[in-house]
């Protein structure tokens, strides 16, 4: 069993994966993180959890260590994961040994019971900045832009890119490649003056569609293309949190 549905007007600015089994420990957890636009995938059962970190990416994971051991079954998972291993994790612990134990397994914070709706806050607020940041950096952006593929030897393969990242982007077009091969893509985004020239690797190709990996950007166009998907994330968000996450990008790292 898995999923507590937010209401349909609540906009998230990063998603969060909740394993408990106690409705009142998941309440005020959803209630709080819903104050801070981050939306709430829960799992009452550990299997559920675990093959939902094997199939999607969550910007933070909050397992209670109320489950037993099944509970280090998830915290395990989670650093193993290749998409999650840098996911902000928070247990929910009884005792200072549990405290200690979680950190030891790589918690990065630790909500100790007994909860209440502020100590719930003043953790996630704490860990703010380092949800938005990973939510920024996994942040795809869905794009629809012409793209060139240049590659030593071989006529340049057009197509049309369908989304963009910091670290790649995917392209529809009617040309297979393999993957692992290098290439040279060059692309503008919307609304940017600036010719894209960056390296690039195949990672994935299925029907008419091809996943780049970024492998080589200049700084400078790292910075462009940061701060245009961050303008693209602010679009989506009410006022309120489109300033908090531009003054967490503003702030020294």
């Amino acid at each position: 069993m898995s999923n507590i549905n937010t209401p349909p007007s609540f906009v998230s600015i990063a998603g969060a994966l909740l394993v408990s089994n106690d409705a009142v420990t998941i309440k005020e957890l959803c209630d709080s993180m819903q104050q801070l636009a981050i939306s709430a995938e829960v799992c009452v059962e550990v299997p559920t959890a675990l093959a939902l970190l094997n199939r999607r990416k969550f910007d933070a994971v909050i397992v209670d260590l109320h489950l037993g051991a099944e509970a280090n079954a998830v915290l395990e998972q989670v650093r193993r994961s290749s998409s999650n291993r840098t996911s902000v994790m928070f247990t929910v612990s009884e005792s200072d040994a549990e405290t200690v134990s979680a950190f030891k397994a790589g918690s990065n914070f630790v909500l100790r019971r007994p909860l209440s709706l502020p100590s719930i806050g003043r953790s996630l607020r704490i860990a703010y900045g380092l949800i938005l940041r990973e939510r920024r950096r996994y942040f795809r952006c869905p794009v629809k832009i012409p793209v060139a593929i240049c590659r030593t030897g071989m006529e340049n393969v057009h197509g049309q890119a369908m989304n963009i990242s910091e670290s790649g982007m995917a392209i529809s077009t009617s040309v297979w490649l393999p993957p692992g091969v290098k290439v040279r893509v060059h692309f503008t985004l919307p609304g940017n003056a600036s010719q894209f020239v960056v390296t690039a690797a195949i990672r994935w190709c299925k029907e008419s569609c091809l996943g780049l990996q970024f492998t080589s950007v200049s700084p400078n166009l790292t910075s462009e293309l940061q701060d245009w998907l961050l303008r693209r994330l602010e679009e989506n968000l009410p006022a309120p949190l489109a300033d908090k996450f531009r003054n967490l990008e503003n702030a020294p790292h």
